[in-house]
């Protein structure tokens, strides 16, 4: 439990910060900040482990874990933007 309590901590922020590194508006709250900081730290983990810089039992470092983050948050203002025109 302390696990998952400490994923989700540990998105929000990563999720927070990549919201205040793309201003602008977005079309998601709280839920989905923290949704994408967790894939973004998911994402980084499989993305820095195919290059060879972290190993199987490594987490995600906090620059791959950041920058995941702001491509999902990119990704998801273009697919919500294109659904809302």
């Amino acid at each position: 439990m302390i696990g998952v309590l400490g994923w989700m901590i540990f998105g929000l922020i990563v999720g927070a910060i990549a919201k205040l590194l793309m201003p602008g508006k977005d079309p998601g709250g709280i839920i989905v900040t923290m949704v994408l900081g967790i894939a973004g730290a998911l994402i980084g983990g499989f993305v820095g482990r195919a290059l060879g810089w972290y190993g199987p039992n490594d987490g995600a470092g906090f620059f791959m874990s950041l920058l995941g983050a702001v491509l999902l948050l990119w990704i998801y203002r273009m697919v919500v933007a294109r659904r809302a025109v």
